[in-house]
């Protein structure tokens, strides 16, 4: 037997024999269900590299990512970490991503930097409701990616299974190069289907024993091999020809096959393991290399100027352009995390910030290992890095080289669902308490604060339960401060139910001087985007010139005003259609502002005369229980106002499928906990809004 030491690809040689040295480089995320194992697939990557020299565990509190204090407390991936080693001759950029839904912005803002990803999948329970979310941001974001079936040495692990949900709730085609050698607790290796031989990890041992295949395995392994070969040809012309001249496939066609369908998204490469017992690292390191893109591998990223597109290549000698994804404000500094696609940036170099237009300098480039940093004196196209002295750069900005502006597409930002009024304990306290939240959101974007205009109180806003204690015990723990923290509660939204046709509002002002004129004729009713309930269209059947197409742009912008606050309760309004039908004008006294104000006024009283609908936050929640304790958890959940739509058998336990409105769910992990003992669990993802009750009619 010989000893998989990681210095070739085990799937087979690397087919990239360009010199340019960003053909080595591979920036990716681990994507995943909380709980699934990212971090620790994490963490077991940075050891098989050599990057660490000692395991990090989550339950002890030891990792290198989940580094800061809240996710050693809380055991979970909170905020996404920059890593980056070296494996096999390639440099490895990775970001270990947040499983929870209520961190799904960190992933987002994360996925919009990276070539390629890992999704990690629980081998018990397969696709969960959370490796769906994220995997539908990176189908979003053209992210290739291969998968690892991780835990196969729990109880109840079966890959078939895994793989036959990643069939049928992903929709890719899963390609399984790996069969498993022994079950749960007798999981000791896999069989490399590509070119037929067995890597058995001991306990201990620091690598893989290769050998041949076991006897006992041999013909499955071979049927395997062939389903494997079918699938490929099947979706590849290339393999399809070899396929048919030969009847097989050899490792070199299937290894290039693979690539090429992983890099389009026809096809997921699927491979398996335990990361707790370093199981299946190396080979998926290898597979990382041989099927996730390179930059170079990847088109080039485009931009706007002057109201022009361009592109650029991801070449270091072109000019410099970079998107900031990340800050982070350290002890030894303010931290800009920065992915540059293009060019070259060098400490002590001069940059433009494409979107507040100012120069920015940048005192120091850092190559990041989570929470510990080793300096640099450039970085070129390709690279993932963070940078210091950076003082006005914010999550989405472009930064690039003073003669050659470029404005790269920022990251999308969610809207706020749940907040919570925040005051400092003491009254002395409230500037610093504004400032600590202020450097909240500059770091996290889908955190928005306000003052209720009506109370006066300061309203935090966030994307869950979790997300706002997690920000408020930042800013306890951070910044010292004592903060009082009222009820949650939801983003409510308002719709039209039933519009309005030919709505008349004048707008006439006349107090000295030049006067104010603008005739409006609107029609208001129901609209959903693509077949799903929100968003706002405006259009204009105005004919004759009856209203010019300046006044036009200008009632747009008015009604786009009077979204802000609907009439049920001050809930910004979605959903609706407003056609301009008619007009008039005066021939002084008309102009852009009265018109505007015309839009504004005149769309308000029109939603006032229409049938309006309250709309609240719904999400699809997932609570696994012991089978014995179904019915309480049933019956909890209607009394929710619950709809429950699936349920289901994993692994001796029970698994509930139910739309509940987000506002029933507070508190609800508590009471679940109570209900079984502690043996249930719940996760919830975000599914869009719902028509709330007629008594329900809450003010902002």
């Amino acid at each position: 037997m010989s000893t998989h030491t990681g210095t070739r690809p085990s799937t087979g040689a690397h087919p990239n024999t360009r010199t340019d040295p960003l053909a080595t480089v591979r920036n990716l995320g681990i994507l995943a269900h909380v709980d699934a194992g990212k971090t620790t697939v994490t963490e077991r990557i940075l050891y098989a590299t050599g990057t660490t020299h000692k395991r990090g565990e989550v339950h002890d509190g030891t990792t290198v990512t989940d580094f800061d204090p809240q996710e050693r407390d809380r055991g979970i991936t909170i905020f996404a970490a920059a890593v980056s080693c070296a494996w096999a001759g390639h440099r490895i950029n990775l970001i270990d991503t947040p499983g929870h839904v209520d961190f799904a912005d960190e992933v987002e803002r994360s996925l919009r930097v990276l070539d390629g990803a890992v999704a990690v999948f629980d081998a018990v329970a397969g696709v969960e409701p959370q490796s769906e979310s994220v995997w539908r941001q990176a189908d979003r974001h053209g992210v290739p990616r291969i998968a690892f079936v991780n835990k196969m040495d729990r109880a109840g692990a079966d890959l078939d299974t895994a793989v036959a949900s990643i069939r049928e709730r992903l929709h890719p085609a899963p390609l399984v190069v790996q069969l498993p050698i022994g079950a749960e607790d007798g999981f000791t290796g896999v069989v490399d289907l590509l070119r037929l031989r067995a890597l058995v990890w001991t306990d201990g041992a620091h690598a893989a024993e290769e050998g041949p295949v076991p006897g006992t395995l041999r013909e499955e392994a071979l049927r395997r091999r062939r389903l494997l070969e079918e699938a490929v040809a099947e979706r590849h012309p290339t393999a399809l020809e070899e396929f048919c001249d030969r009847e097989t496939l050899t490792a070199a066609t299937l290894t290039a096959a693979l690539r090429d369908l992983t890099r389009t998204g026809e096809g997921v490469v699927v491979l398996c393991g335990s990361a707790y017992r370093n199981r299946g690292v190396e080979p998926l390191l290898d597979a990382v290399v041989t099927y996730l893109p390179s930059p170079l591998d990847v088109s080039p990223v485009h931009g706007t100027h002057e109201g022009a597109e361009q592109e650029r290549t991801a070449d270091p000698a072109a000019p410099m352009a970079a998107l900031a994804f990340k800050v982070s404000a350290t002890p030894t500094g303010r931290l800009t995390y920065l992915r540059v696609y293009s060019g070259t940036i060098g400490k002590g170099d001069t940059v433009w910030d494409a979107g507040t237009r100012r120069t920015e300098r940048v005192g120091r480039i850092l190559r990041v290992r989570a929470d510990r940093h080793d300096p640099l004196e450039r970085a070129v196209a390709g690279d993932i890095v963070a940078v210091v002295g950076l003082k006005s750069a914010r999550a989405g900005s472009t930064l690039c080289a003073q003669d050659a502006p470029l404005l790269l597409e920022p990251p999308g930002v969610a809207e706020p669902v749940v907040h919570v009024a925040v005051e400092a304990g003491r009254s002395t306290d409230t500037d610093r308490l504004a400032s600590a939240l202020a450097r909240l959101t500059e770091e996290d974007p889908s955190l928005a604060v306000r003052t209720d205009p009506e109370t006066g109180q300061t309203v935090l806003s966030g994307m869950g339960e979790l997300h706002l204690e997690v920000a408020v015990e930042r800013v306890r723990r951070e910044h010292g401060l004592e903060v009082t923290v009222g009820r949650p509660g939801v983003a409510y939204r308002e719709t039209v139910g039933a519009g309005v046709t030919g709505f008349v509002h004048r707008h006439v002002k006349q107090d000295g001087g030049a006067g104010q004129f603008a005739h409006v004729v609107l029609d208001v009713e129901p609209w959903e985007e693509d077949g799903v309930g929100g968003g706002f269209v405006f259009r204009s059947t105005v004919v004759g010139g009856r209203v010019p197409q300046e006044y036009v742009r200008a009632v747009e912008a008015g009604c786009r005003d009077a979204l802000a606050e609907g009439p049920l309760g001050g809930h910004p309004v979605t959903g609706l259609r407003v056609t301009l039908t008619d007009g008039q004008t005066h021939v002084k006294d008309s102009s852009d502002t009265a018109f505007r104000t015309a839009g504004r006024f005149g769309l308000r009283d029109a939603l006032r005369a229409s049938e309006m609908v309250l709309l609240e936050p719904v999400v699809e929640v997932t609570v696994t229980v012991p089978e014995d304790g179904v019915g309480g958890v049933l019956g909890d959940l209607a009394a929710r106002r619950g709809r429950v739509t699936g349920s289901d058998t994993r692994g001796g336990a029970a698994v509930v499928t139910a739309t509940v409105p987000l506002a029933e769910l507070f508190g609800y992990a508590t009471r679940l906990r109570s209900r079984t003992q502690g043996r249930g669990t719940f996760t919830a993802r975000p599914t869009g809004y719902a028509p709330a009750p007629a008594n329900a009619v809450p003010t902002r």
